[in-house]
């Protein structure tokens, strides 16, 4: 009788074994072709309730079928559908990093401190240019010497007169003084010499009526008698008390200043020079190298060594007076004049950067010399993405003509350039600090 209930509890469990082993090679074949993650777990709840009937029918075996189930349904499996999901997606990111990987982050409060601005790039004209040196100079008639009118020690009336003092047409600049030199002073020898001369010719106009003298030594004590005269009305009028004034005979303001307060002058001597500084000259030196281009040329810029701004001819009244037709005999330079109106800060003298603009370019993409910086050789420029996004474009420059640049290569059409705020960009570029809020 045991022996019979043993072969039957023996057969029973062969056949829920066979039941499971059915149910497990399914939901096996079904994990392989590749469900989705709920599917499975929907597999899996459908196993576990047939495990639970098992449990109930089998008892004492020892085994939790459940259990054996679920792992072999994961080996079966063979993917870990949330690990794909989450390595898709730190791909994505990655891509959208990479993306933006070389943009530079500024904000537009950093803009507006910076005073940041932009130009889009299109095709105009270009002007090629002669870049070389030269000199503002002041036209003839616009600038006079003043000259030392009497011997004597200087003294300047006003202790303020130096270089770049305004002055008046008339208006004092020194008095000369010889009163206590040993010579003598000057004007009081010239006046006592011409009333001493016009009393002789006052006498000798009565002598020579009653023929005590002849006309010939009258006509020599007339002769002293004009000439002291013309002596003394040089200097009567500025003969004053400290001595004799000298006046500047333009208005203008004073250049040079020759000589120190106190200083002894001889007539003739420089004292100073005034400049009335309303239209000057520009003369650049060309080399004759560029002597066949020198037809071409109708204009220029140019800056000046102690001003950054570049000055246009154009917007000064500017014109082309002349330029050389032979180098001279000590360089191999070819002088080019330019006369314009001084509308601006122009010190006649001072050296410069002249860009001398010959024939025009079309369709020719350029950008303000501003725009550009150099690292290491290579010149770049600042493009701005969007609203806080920029990019570090290198590119290829052509010629200069001292306001804008030819770009050979790097730049479209579209493409706006940063203008103005360019190194403000540039040291954001540097800096690791990303602006808060900018993100992609």
């Amino acid at each position: 009788m045991i022996n019979r209930i043993t072969s039957f509890s023996i057969k029973r469990t062969l056949k829920y074994s066979f039941i499971l082993l059915i149910m497990t090679s399914v939901a096996a074949f079904t994990g392989c072709k590749g469900k989705k993650t709920d599917e499975h777990g929907h597999a899996a709840e459908t196993h576990a309730e047939a495990g639970e009937k098992v449990d109930e029918h089998v008892e004492g075996d020892g085994h939790d079928h459940a259990t054996e189930t679920e792992t072999q349904h994961s080996e079966g499996d063979g993917h870990d559908h949330s690990a794909e999901e989450v390595g898709a997606a730190h791909v994505e990111g990655d891509e959208k990093v990479s993306e933006h990987a070389d943009e530079i982050a500024f904000s537009k409060k950093q803009a507006e401190l910076a005073k940041l601005s932009t130009e889009t790039v299109s095709p105009g004209t270009f002007y090629n240019a002669i870049k070389t040196s030269g000199q503002i100079q002041a036209p003839q008639g616009n600038e006079v010497v003043i000259a030392a009118t009497s011997n004597g020690i200087v003294s300047f009336t006003n202790s303020s007169i130096t270089e770049g003092t305004a002055v008046n047409a008339g208006q004092s600049i020194v008095t000369i003084s010889a009163k206590k030199l040993l010579e003598g002073d000057p004007a009081a020898k010239s006046k006592i010499a011409y009333e001493t001369a016009l009393k002789e010719y006052q006498r000798a106009e009565g002598l020579v009526k009653d023929q005590i003298i002849s006309a010939k030594e009258f006509e020599q004590v007339k002769l002293r008698y004009e000439t002291a005269k013309t002596i003394y009305d040089a200097q009567a009028s500025n003969i004053t008390e400290t001595g004799v004034r000298v006046t500047s005979p333009i208005s203008g303001y004073i250049k040079n200043r020759f000589v120190a307060q106190g200083e002894y002058v001889s007539v003739g001597q420089q004292i100073a020079t005034v400049s009335q500084n309303r239209r000057l000259q520009l003369r650049a030196e060309v080399s004759e190298n560029n002597f066949k281009m020198l037809k071409s040329i109708s204009s220029a810029n140019f800056k000046l060594a102690y001003d950054n701004t570049v000055y246009k001819l154009s917007d000064l009244n500017g014109k082309l007076l002349s330029y050389g037709k032979s180098s001279g005999d000590q360089t191999f330079y070819i002088p080019v004049t330019f006369e314009f109106d001084n509308i601006g800060e122009i010190i006649p003298g001072a050296f410069t950067e002249v860009y001398l603009l010959s024939s025009p370019q079309e369709n020719v993409i350029s950008v303000p010399v501003s725009s550009i910086t150099e690292e290491q050789g290579l010149n770049f420029v600042y493009l701005q993405l969007d609203e806080e996004g920029y990019k570090k474009q290198e590119v290829a420059l052509g010629q200069n003509n001292g306001e804008r640049v030819q770009i050979l290569s790097g730049l479209k059409n579209g493409d706006n350039v940063v203008v103005t705020g360019v190194y403000q960009v540039k040291l954001a570029a540097i800096s690791s600090v990303m602006p808060e809020g900018h993100a992609h």
